[in-house]
């Protein structure tokens, strides 16, 4: 015997259902206007390659 009457167990199961539809389309499309971009450029120089790998360059330049 349950406390809870099944047509409120029933609400409650849309009710979630729906509130996580809306979350996930929210958190696509946040994702396709913010996040569209790819993170590496198509014409990475290779200074920028090397800078961000921690390579030195060979001529240092001194004050």
């Amino acid at each position: 015997m349950s406390l809870v009457p099944k047509n409120l167990n029933q609400k409650a199961v849309r009710d979630i259902t729906v509130i996580l539809i809306i979350k996930v389309s929210l958190l696509l499309v946040i994702k396709n206007i913010w996040f569209d971009a790819p993170t590496i450029p198509k014409n990475f120089d290779t200074q920028v390659a090397e800078h961000i790998a921690g390579n030195t360059p060979l001529n240092k330049e001194t004050r």
